[in-house]
C-alpha cells in the first residue's frame, strides 16, 4: 500500500539523518520577492493557483498556513478525468502529478507571493521528477497556469531566479497550463494536520510548515 510504502521511507530516511521531502529548498541565497507580479486590488475576491512538489500532503499543508489563502486542497493535474485516482497516479504513467489547488484573496496575497512561498519552503524545485526518495512523474515540480497573466509572472520570476543563481543547481520546475484539475480522494483531504504524528508528517512535511513560520512571519497564520 501507498501510505505503508511513505512510511518506511520516511523512517529509513529518518534513520540516514535525511528527510523524505527536506524542508528547505537547494537555494543558496534567500529566495528574493518576484520582480514581476499581479496588481493588489483593494476589494476581496478570489483567485485561484495551482501548483505541484511532489507529496501533495506537504504543499497543502503549507499553504494552509499562509495568509490570503481561503482553500487548499489536494489532487491531481495533468492527465485525464478516467485516470485521476490515487492508485492509478501512483504508478507514474498516467501524466498526472500530485497538485495542490490553492483559492487566495489577491487584496492579501498576490500570485507572485504564493510563487515566493513555493520555491523558498514548500518543496525544491531542482529535483526532477522527485522529492526525495518519492519519485516519479507524479512528484514534478510544475505550475500550472490558468490564464495569461500567471504565465507572465510564473516565467518571469523562474528568469529571475536562474539570473540570480539563487539555487546551487538549475530549476526544473516545468510552466505549463492547466487543463483540469481533480480533487483527490477525501482521505488525502488535510492529512497532515488530521495526522500529525505520522512518520512521514513528522519527518517531511511538518517542518516545512516551521520554515514558512520563521521565514516569513507576517505571512504564516496559525489556523
Amino acid at each position: 500500500m501507498a501510505f505503508s510504502k511513505r512510511i518506511i521511507l520516511a523512517v529509513f530516511a529518518s534513520l540516514l539523518g535525511t528527510s523524505a521531502c527536506s524542508a528547505r529548498t537547494d537555494a543558496a541565497t534567500p529566495v528574493p520577492a518576484p520582480a514581476i507580479d499581479e496588481s493588489r486590488p483593494a476589494a476581496a475576491g478570489k483567485q485561484t493557483a495551482v501548483l505541484a512538489g511532489g507529496c501533495f500532503w506537504g504543499i497543502q499543508a503549507v499553504f494552509q498556513h499562509v495568509k490570503g489563502v481561503i482553500t487548499a486542497t489536494s489532487g491531481y493535474a495533468g492527465g485525464e478525468a478516467k485516470t485521476a485516482e490515487y492508485e492509478i497516479v501512483s504508478t507514474g504513467e498516467t501524466g498526472h502529478a500530485e497538485s495542490v489547488q490553492i483559492v487566495y484573496d489577491p487584496s492579501q496575497i498576490t500570485y507572485g507571493e504564493l510563487l515566493r512561498v513555493f520555491f523558498s519552503v514548500a518543496h525544491d524545485p531542482t529535483q526532477l521528477n522527485r522529492q526525495g526518495p518519492d519519485e516519479g512523474t507524479q512528484y514534478r515540480s510544475s505550475i500550472f497556469y490558468s490564464n495569461d497573466e500567471q504565465k507572465r509572472i510564473a516565467e518571469a520570476y523562474v528568469a529571475q531566479l536562474d539570473r540570480a543563481r539563487v539555487f546551487s543547481r538549475p530549476i526544473v520546475t516545468k510552466i505549463v497550463p492547466l487543463h483540469a484539475f481533480y480533487a483527490a480522494e477525501a482521505y488525502h483531504q488535510n492529512y497532515a494536520a488530521l495526522h500529525p504524528n505520522q512518520p512521514y508528517i513528522v519527518f517531511n512535511d511538518a517542518p516545512k510548515v516551521e520554515h514558512l513560520k520563521q521565514e516569513f512571519p507576517a505571512l504564516y497564520t496559525g489556523k
